[in-house]
């Protein structure tokens, strides 16, 4: 089932400004908090330098500064977390879409690179793998998409001939080609899958209850018969 979205509605489902759980997903690891507050320190230390330099003359904006600078720990999560929903609100068109779970398989997919000398002195590269979830989901009409995320515990319910539903986005009014997909939502579960957080989540349960009263995958729209990943 594609059933077309407003512009407005598609708007408040992926917000202008980060939600909680996109910046949760964008504050990252503790390694990623260290090299934020890094980069703290060192603006707040080059506008220091810039002020024992150009003197006094400034001290207003100098402590705008300071404090843009100096929290930039803070800020920049949302900062990337907004540009990430903005890739994503610059298609003009959007989508519900439901179909349902028809293969569920796990891939092992390289994250990292490091390079480690041997007992010689010569370099080696050493691939560091993370094993991801892949969810292939489809409807009636031949549409197929394959939703992809780092495995985890919690997953483990999801099997072939489930509900799921997502967003598609499109550069097309009837939705012909679908261009990106967003995260993937499983109803019988309130599970979400994928490898960022786009939606509001609160306003898409919203728009599948109102849409879902069955759970039948017949189509309002058919969009191209492409197989997208």
């Amino acid at each position: 089932m594609l059933v077309p979205l407003t512009r407005e509605t598609f708007e408040q489902v992926i917000p202008l400004i980060a939600t909680g759980a996109q910046y949760k997903f964008a504050w990252g690891q503790s390694k990623d908090l260290l090299s934020r507050l890094l980069i703290s320190l060192l603006i707040v230390v080059s506008i220091w330098l810039v002020g024992l330099v150009f003197g006094s003359g400034a001290e207003g904006l100098q402590l705008i500064c300071f404090i843009i600078g100096g929290l930039y720990w803070f800020w920049s999560p949302i900062y990337v977390a907004s540009v990430r929903n903005n890739s994503y609100r610059r298609f003009p068109y959007a989508g519900f879409w439901r179909g349902r779970v028809l293969d569920v398989y796990i891939t092992e997919k390289v994250v990292r690179e490091d390079q480690q000398a041997d007992r010689f002195g010569r370099l080696e590269i050493i691939e560091n793998f993370e094993k991801r979830i892949n969810i292939e989901v489809g409807d009636r009409e031949g549409f197929r998409v394959t939703v992809q995320a780092p495995v985890k515990r919690l997953y483990k319910p999801i099997s072939p001939g489930q509900v799921a539903e997502l967003l598609v986005l499109s550069k097309q009014p009837e939705l012909e080609r679908i261009d990106k997909i967003t995260d993937l939502y499983l109803p019988q579960f309130d599970l979400w899958v994928g490898d960022y957080p786009y939606l509001r989540r609160d306003l898409f349960k919203d728009i599948s209850a109102k849409l879902g009263q069955n759970r039948q995958d017949a189509p309002t729209r058919r969009p191209n018969r492409r197989r997208l990943r």
